[in-house]
């Protein structure tokens, strides 16, 4: 069986936005990463740069009210955080609903769970290269490589178990699982290009 949809959740420092965008141009299919940050904004109203900055970020209240939120039920005071999420999780199933295309992050597999075209998938790797990667890819930023990577997965561990009250990375989440420091990123383009067309 085929999958119309593909979501990328992924380590930091795995490529993961890299595979994405090299699966969505091999399938010929739309790539929503950074495209969803301009679709949240037009529809929220809030600043693009906001929204960058606050993408992972949670608030300190229970889930119950933005689950509320998602349900019709706005009575209750939201953070600007569940308000985000909100907009984001009603973009993420309307295009879903419009458009075959490729997810990354953003709870995606989580929200598009009761379809059964859709390919989840978790990209990972091993500390080594994924501190080589980011050093190569963004730079030294003063601040320890292992504490990049720490506070990086860290926050979106919590952002996923907030939204989603599941664990971020947990292979039961997913339909395919790929360490892109073992296999490398090419390999996993092609891995997740031929289980999507379903061979």
């Amino acid at each position: 069986m085929s999958a119309r949809i593909i979501t990328i959740s992924r380590q930091f420092g795995t490529g993961g936005h890299t595979i994405g965008q090299k699966v969505a141009e091999k399938l010929g299919l739309p790539f929503y990463d950074s495209e969803l940050v301009t679709k949240i904004a037009e529809k929220s109203g809030f600043d693009a740069s906001f929204i960058k900055e606050n993408a992972e970020r949670t608030s300190s209240v229970s889930g119950f009210f933005y689950d509320m939120g998602i349900h019709g039920s706005s009575y209750m005071p939201m953070s600007l955080y569940d308000q985000l999420y909100i907009t984001q999780h009603n973009i993420i199933r309307e295009l879903a609903e419009k458009e075959s295309c490729v997810i990354v992050g953003r709870c995606a597999d989580y929200i598009l769970e009761d379809r059964n075209d859709t390919l989840n998938v978790f990209i990972y790797a091993d500390n080594d290269y994924r501190a080589k990667y980011i050093l190569e890819t963004y730079g030294d930023n003063g601040k320890k490589i292992e504490k990049r990577i720490k506070d990086k997965d860290n926050t979106r561990a919590s952002y996923y178990r907030h939204y989603t009250n599941r664990e971020w990375g947990d292979p039961l989440n997913y339909q395919l699982c790929l360490n892109s420091g073992y296999i490398g990123a090419e390999k996993c383009v092609d891995i997740i290009v031929q289980v999507a067309q379903g061979k």
